[in-house]
């Protein structure tokens, strides 16, 4: 049956998350680690990424590619959990 209320709190649900989202964004973190300098966003970018002194762009699109896939993976996972806590439409 359809549940208006329930549109509501998934559409308050998304924003909070989204809100969640671009506030991890501003975050951002560098570590230096073996001659490897990573600099990522609190939303798992990554920015920058240089070995020995050198900007690695292969390897910086390749990070962030991999981090696209995993995330897109665990959020199709938890679309089906949402009936779990009654979210489902």
């Amino acid at each position: 049956m359809f549940n208006p209320g329930k549109i509501k709190d998934l559409y308050n649900l998304k924003k909070q998350a989204d809100d969640m989202k671009r506030e991890m964004g501003k975050i951002v973190v560098e570590v230096e680690e073996k001659g490897v300098k990573i600099t990522m966003q609190g939303d798992q970018k990554v920015l920058n990424i240089s070995v020995d002194g050198e900007e690695n762009q292969k390897l910086k699109d390749a990070f962030n590619k991999a981090v696209k896939e995993s995330q897109k993976k665990v959020a199709k996972k938890m679309q089906g959990r949402l009936s779990d806590f009654g979210l489902g439409v």
